[in-house]
């Protein structure tokens, strides 16, 4: 268990909050360190529309463990800054917008200071960001993105992927959250044993939605679970009845987020397959999709549900990650935790831990790489984990939840198949 360094001085919460700059100086670094003694994290992701909920708990969650893993803002020598930066817009909220996500990347790259860019929440958005953080030489970490095509070219990727995404020709991104063959495995391996024999597959045709779907599809026919209708659904659609009435399956999925017009997508598939059993991933496991409070699917659509995420109840993990729920239910004054939220904290403390490991370093973006991907048995609130030279993390644990009240209810850690 890794040591924890000492609690924060009264400046290092005015530091940590969002777009404060840190006490001292300002100066510049260059990307080899060139002298520096400040440092800047940024975290990009959206804060409108149905993912704030998520996305909150994400920061939340980063700012916990900027508080608990460094000493009065400073680590070593240096002095940190941490600045939140929304990926969305009025115009396009819920999900990364194209042209705000590259204008977070390059606020990012023009920054001197910036050692680490935590972000996107979306895959989608990753695709815009990456290449261009890749280019500055800019390391990377996101807390959610499970699209295999970021870090391979496995079943579930696009041609010329992930090559397209490192234009550098070296490798600058990591992610805390199994990837979606991963995810596609354990809900299949579900579908089977809760006795489908056809699962109708749509997805709300983004990068992410589309990935996940083809990796559940992938893996049902691997285990005999028979495909049905496969179709894409439109964000912009009043209802999707006409579809929903052509259904065949036993089981349905759909693969996309909440902000995708996901709630009106299970109303409509429940209403025209009363019997169907069905089924979401981690993009729909939020309360913006469970809690009728919240514009989420109705309870008697809700209780049909199964949603997936990597994120287990507070049992389910060691000691550090059941002191992280409590310490967070007790700085926040939550009593449920959003299943992200400790995936910000995961986020944020690899990266210092990064840091820490670089030494008097820390301000040069080639050290930190070399370290980023050489980390190994980290021991963590999620377990111990490493990262491989793709950039993947080796958890592979999934959990399966109901929705229950308008909350997501753990049911059963899922083993994948």
């Amino acid at each position: 268990m890794r040591k924890r360094w000492m609690a924060l001085s009264s400046c290092l919460i005015l530091l940590v909050s969002l777009g404060v700059a840190a006490c001292g100086s300002d100066n510049k670094s260059s990307s080899s360190g060139g002298g520096s003694k400040t440092l800047t994290i940024y975290s990009s992701l959206p804060l409108q529309g149905t993912s704030r909920g998520q996305s909150e708990a994400v920061i939340n969650g980063e700012k916990l463990a900027f508080e608990q893993f460094a000493t009065g803002g400073k680590l070593g020598g240096f002095t940190l800054k941490y600045k939140s930066l929304d990926d969305s817009t009025a115009q396009n909220p819920g999900t990364a917008d194209e042209a705000q996500t590259g204008s977070n990347a390059r606020q990012a790259v023009t920054d001197k200071t910036t050692i680490f860019y935590l972000g996107e929440f979306n895959s989608g958005g990753t695709k815009v960001s990456l290449p261009i953080l890749n280019k500055a030489n800019i390391p990377q970490i996101s807390p959610s993105n499970t699209y295999v095509g970021l870090t391979t070219d496995k079943p579930g990727s696009e041609p010329g992927e992930p090559a397209k995404y490192y234009p550098a020709g070296t490798r600058t991104y990591a992610r805390v959250v199994p990837a979606d063959n991963i995810q596609g495995a354990a809900v299949a391996t579900t579908l089977k044993k809760d006795g489908c024999t056809t699962v109708d597959i749509w997805n709300d045709k983004s990068t992410y939605g589309a990935g996940v779907a083809k990796n559940v599809e992938l893996s049902a026919k691997a285990q005999g679970v028979a495909i049905g209708n496969k179709q894409g659904t439109d964000k912009g659609s009043a209802n999707y009845r006409s579809a929903a009435a052509q259904l065949k399956g036993d089981c349905f999925f759909w693969g996309g987020v909440t902000g995708e017009n996901g709630v009106q997508v299970f109303k409509d598939v429940a209403a025209a397959q009363p019997d169907a059993k069905l089924y979401g991933p981690d993009g729909i496991a939020e309360a913006s999709f469970s809690d009728p409070k919240k514009g989420g699917v109705p309870d008697n659509v809700g209780k049909r549900v199964t949603a997936f995420v990597a994120t287990l109840p507070p049992d389910q993990y060691p000691a550090e990650g059941q002191k992280f729920f409590a310490d967070y239910k007790a700085k926040y004054n939550v009593t449920n935790v959003d299943p992200y939220a400790i995936y910000g904290y995961a986020t944020m403390a690899l990266a210092l831990d990064v840091l820490k490991r670089a030494g008097d370093k820390a301000n040069d973006r080639a050290e930190v790489l070399k370290q980023l991907f050489a980390s190994k048995d980290i021991s963590s609130v999620l377990g111990t984990y490493s990262i491989d030279a793709n950039g993947d993390t080796s958890l592979t644990d999934y959990a399966a939840y109901s929705i229950k009240g308008g909350a997501l209810t753990f049911k059963e850690v899922i083993k994948a198949q």
